[in-house]
């Protein structure tokens, strides 16, 4: 059945509120059609004793659509507009931070609004709006929260299920937790994700399942706002089908830039699927294009690099396996590219065995140069010491970046000879700005490396791994080849862009969002 008035009930709340972003800052939230479809369809479908027939809405739609507005929309209207005495709403995201979001624009939205701001009690401090004359309140559930019992649900607002790390939460917040409640709501908004094996792409599919009538569920409402596996993602005719704002709050022009970015290299092309598309891509994949690698092997001159200041990345393996160093020497002035010297090594009596089993050329490579054997079994990290010190007696290293794991003793050595060494974490946070440099530089041919044969197999193995915001570093696991080169040139690149001009150019731009 259909209740107009209910709807239109729901419909005339959230017109009261207004935006809170940018330009939109203080327009009344008259919503888009396919908001207007969404709201009217949740709160005027009803059951013949009344209530709401959904129970649970899925809303599938690509970033910078609206989902914070619509969603903290939501959460007002449960807490404040929907007629329930002690409202219980809670807003959940993969931890505090992201569930605020949405909070804050709801925080935003009652101060607009004189109705609600007079009736509504804040209290910042637990992150919880009170809606006096019910005695409801709408509230960000930490994230060790939900393990608490004695919630009594009447609504959740899921932001980003995609990033739920486990199912846990969702289990506990939808699972009975609103079974004392006539009319639950858990309303899930997302953008499409990389992990198959997430809750959210089990609720994903039973999404598609519905709307494609192969599974009936009367309490499931579904929508998908995304492009198919077999749609043109480089026809712009089917990016609306993914963009229902596309043309009203979205500025066509700034997607067809992302788009000319993304079809520069296949991590970003994920990130455009994902993000822009509402496509759900592989978590890891194949990172940069080698025809544009090699347009980058510049000839490198040594001798006029002796006393350049430069900066380091060391990434150590096994014992048994290689060792790289690689120098990054920045650009002293616009017509210079920053500039690659890659070092290798590998234990002698290990070279051959390498040779077969790994079908790699390690003895070429060792009898060209480009790798440095030392002796016996394992890597002598004393000698690999030893030549850094060498090495620092021609070009000015300032610092020398690592990898925290396993390399206590050598980075106490380095240390005593007077290097200063920086520990480099190998998560998103450290990795991401600088791979992402790295691909720009290539790409705009800003960077010379000389062809090292070493080096290009291992950029060649690197697989990209994304996280739900949209960072990426290499992913170690995936990429099943050697990557200690790239690893080392990643780090040492990010030292030598942070310390240019005694400024990052990450402060001055703004980490690179590809």
């Amino acid at each position: 059945m259909y209740d107009e008035a209910k709807a239109q009930h729901a419909v005339s709340f959230i017109n009261c509120l207004k935006h809170t972003k940018g330009q939109w800052h203080g327009v009344p939230f008259v919503l888009l059609p396919w908001q207007d479809q969404i709201i009217r369809d949740i709160f005027g479908t009803v059951k013949e004793n009344g209530y709401r027939q959904y129970n649970t809405a899925y809303i599938e739609i690509s970033k910078k659509n609206g989902k914070s507005e619509i969603a903290a929309a939501v959460a007002l209207y449960m807490t404040c507009g929907d007629n329930e005495w002690g409202a219980e709403v809670y807003g959940c995201a993969s931890d505090r931070q992201q569930a605020s979001i949405v909070f804050d624009v709801a925080v935003d939205m009652v101060d607009q609004c004189p109705a609600l701001r007079k009736r509504i009690k804040p209290i910042m401090s637990v992150k919880r709006l009170v809606y006096q004359p019910t005695n409801s309140f709408y509230q960000v559930l930490s994230a060790e929260a939900y393990t608490k019992h004695g919630l009594n649900v009447h609504a959740v607002v899921f932001d980003e299920l995609h990033s739920q790390p486990t199912r846990g939460l969702y289990d506990v917040m939808t699972k009975g937790s609103g079974d004392a409640r006539t009319q639950p709501l858990f309303f899930l908004i997302t953008t499409a994700g990389n992990d198959r094996n997430s809750i959210c792409f089990e609720v994903h599919q039973k999404a598609k399942d519905i709307l494609s009538g192969r599974k009936i569920d009367p309490t499931f409402y579904p929508v998908i706002y995304g492009i198919d596996d077999a749609d043109d993602w480089a026809n712009e005719k089917n990016w609306y089908k993914a963009n229902p704002s596309l043309g009203y709050t979205i500025d066509i022009e700034k997607v067809r830039a992302a788009f000319q970015s993304a079809k520069e290299n296949l991590a970003e092309e994920n990130l455009f699927r994902q993000l822009r598309l509402n496509q759900w891509v592989k978590q890891s994949v194949r990172w940069m294009q080698m025809d544009r690698w090699d347009e980058c092997a510049f000839p490198i001159y040594l001798e006029s690099l002796r006393g350049r200041i430069c900066y380091g990345g060391l990434d150590l393996s096994s014992t048994t396996d290689i060792t790289a160093f690689v120098l990054v020497f920045p650009p002293r002035d616009s017509t210079e590219k920053f500039i690659v010297l890659p070092y290798f090594w590998i234990p002698e009596d290990n070279l051959a065995t390498r040779v077969r089993r790994d079908h790699v050329p390690y003895d070429i490579w060792q009898q060209q140069g480009y790798i440095k054997t030392t002796q016996g079994n394992v890597v002598h990290y004393g000698f690999i010491e030893a030549f850094i010190e060498e090495l620092h007696t021609i070009y000015n290293i300032k610092e020398i970046a690592f990898d925290r794991w396993g390399a206590v003793q050598m980075v106490q050595n380095l240390e005593g000879m007077g290097f200063t060494v920086v520990p480099f974490g190998q998560g998103y946070k450290d990795m991401s700005p600088a791979t992402k440099e790295l691909m720009k530089l290539t790409l705009e041919k800003n960077i010379a490396h000389g062809g090292n044969p070493v080096l290009r197999w291992m950029m060649d193995n690197i697989y990209v791994k994304t996280d739900p915001a949209g960072n990426i570093k290499p992913d170690k696991e995936k990429s099943t080849e050697r990557i200690d080169g790239a690893v080392a040139l990643i780090m040492a690149l990010d030292r030598a862009i942070r310390n240019m001009n005694k400024a990052s150019v990450y402060d001055e731009r703004g980490i690179l969002i590809l």
